[in-house]
């Protein structure tokens, strides 16, 4: 089964990001318009409510301006017409009820019952039925002539009419204008996420051999953004998959060679029954071996660098270099070459990692002593130098065949070989990596390296730990 359909299938189970946008928009803004209109509501009904209730208020004062004491009872002094005009309004029915202050009636509706005043309140609205009607009342308490009530109610047509009105001319537009926003929302959202999907097009039909780079043609910054980023990608992964195949192609030539070289050996010694064939071609098999030893050794010293992390510590460069430079006395005794050593003799604390700083100096030793091997009389010195700042450089010089200046930087990189030494008995055993580890640790340490010419016309190679000056020449060591 294919996993494509599996990757789309789970992926259809996540929101579009144009959903999610506008979820993240519309969503709040329906909420806001909710609670809004809530409290317009709310607010919209108070103050309507404030403003009839006042009006109901004035016109029971009004009836109650007109109550007089006839005698031993009270009674209003109006006119019937006087009254119906007191009490007409247009659109509402108006109820009226005066209670003396034992509590008899002395105008209006029987039906109308005052609500309870507490001491002191002299006020109160409420609202009742009567008669199937839904009523707004107030309950007006007065002193004088004597103490009496008067109830005024009207229906409430006029005021729910009013609320309802003022509620649909406002949340209904706000409705729509909602509306209206969400599909415009709607539709540019779509518009500007579209680059994306044009994107996740061009970048399903390609297979993993096509890192050509993306059209950026995207109006948005961030697919802008995006895109260049999948291009800057792609350059890195290109350059490092064709780094890579260079490395294995030249890996497979450096090893094709030694092994041809060693099964002809093998071939031609089988091939003959003298015993003194045999310890000879055993011999040159033997340092065939070796050759490929260490061009393994080397090729997994630069996989280890290529890792790129190390902790560093402090390290003592002299005792280092000392123990170094004795290990490879023996070898450069077997070469002819004068191995000797300077400022060993002085503490030179640095910051960094032995087996690197190792790894370096063995690298340096190795080309040194066979490019070297090439003079009648051959020097390598290695050096450690206390700068005026208190850092500590490190040098190992030879005054061997030395390189051009153009050739220098070349030849630091991997599997690069000097034309005219690739072709020196002495060369033979270097696959063209050790300049290429010692470049790629020093970056690993924060150090320095340069390759310049020597004093006496032969190379020095140096890794600064600062900036320091130039290298000791290759002296003759003492005894």
């Amino acid at each position: 089964m294919s996993p494509q359909p599996a990757a789309e299938s789970a992926a259809t189970h996540w929101p579009s990001l144009r959903r999610r946008i506008l979820r993240h928009v519309i969503v709040p803004l329906a909420v806001v318009w909710v609670v809004g209109s809530t409290l317009l509501t709310l607010t919209s009904a108070h103050f309507t409510g404030r403003a009839f209730d006042r009006s109901l208020l004035d016109d029971a004062f009004s009836l109650a301006s007109h109550v007089r004491r006839a005698g031993d009872r009270l009674q209003v002094d109006l006119l019937p017409r006087e009254l119906t005009t007191l009490l007409f309004d247009q659109s509402e029915i108006v109820f009226f009820a005066i209670w003396d202050g034992d509590g008899r009636l002395v105008a209006g509706h029987g039906g109308l019952v005052a609500a309870e005043l507490p001491e002191g309140v002299d006020v109160r609205f409420v609202d009742n039925n009567l008669r199937g009607h839904s009523l707004r009342s107030v309950t007006l308490r007065q002193y004088q002539p004597e103490a009496f009530t008067v109830v005024m109610a009207q229906t409430r047509q006029s005021r729910d009419g009013l609320l309802h009105a003022l509620l649909l001319y406002l949340l209904v537009p706000q409705a729509l204008l909602l509306g209206a926003l969400a599909w415009w929302l709607w539709s540019r959202v779509g518009r500007d996420v579209q680059p994306l999907s044009a994107l996740q097009g061009a970048l399903d039909r390609r297979d993993a051999a096509d890192l050509r780079a993306i059209p950026v043609t995207a109006g948005v910054r961030e697919v802008r953004r995006v895109t260049e980023a999948l291009n800057a990608l792609f350059e890195r992964v290109g350059h490092s998959l064709t780094a890579q195949r260079e490395f294995v192609g030249n890996v497979a030539h450096e090893l094709r060679t030694p092994l041809a070289g060693i099964r002809a050996l093998a071939d031609y010694g089988l091939s003959r029954d003298d015993p003194a064939v045999w310890r000879e071609q055993l011999r040159r098999i033997v340092a065939s071996q070796e050759r490929v030893s260490h061009l393994v050794d080397q090729l997994l010293a630069l996989a280890m660098a290529d890792e790129g992390a190390i902790t560093t510590t402090p390290v003592e460069l002299g005792a280092l270099a000392r123990q170094l430079v004795l290990d490879a006395l023996p070898r450069a005794d077997a070469a002819g070459v004068d191995l000797g050593g300077v400022g060993f003799d002085r503490p030179a604390w640095v910051q960094g990692h032995e087996l690197l700083i190792a790894g370096v100096l063995t690298n340096l030793l190795d080309n040194a002593l066979r490019h070297a091997a090439a003079v009648p009389q051959p020097v390598v010195t290695v050096a450690v130098e206390m700068l005026d700042d208190g850092r500590v450089g490190l040098c190992v010089g030879d005054n061997g065949p030395g390189l051009a200046a153009p050739d220098r930087e070349r030849l630091q990189a991997r599997w690069s070989r000097g034309a005219d030494l690739a072709q020196a008995p002495h060369a033979g055993s270097g696959a063209g990596l050790g300049l290429a580890i010692v470049r790629r640790y020093a970056g690993l340490l924060g150090a320095e390296f340069r390759l310049e010419a020597g004093m006496q016309g032969g190379l020095s190679a140096r890794l600064l730990f600062a900036p320091a000056g130039p290298c000791h020449e290759p002296v003759k060591p003492a005894g």
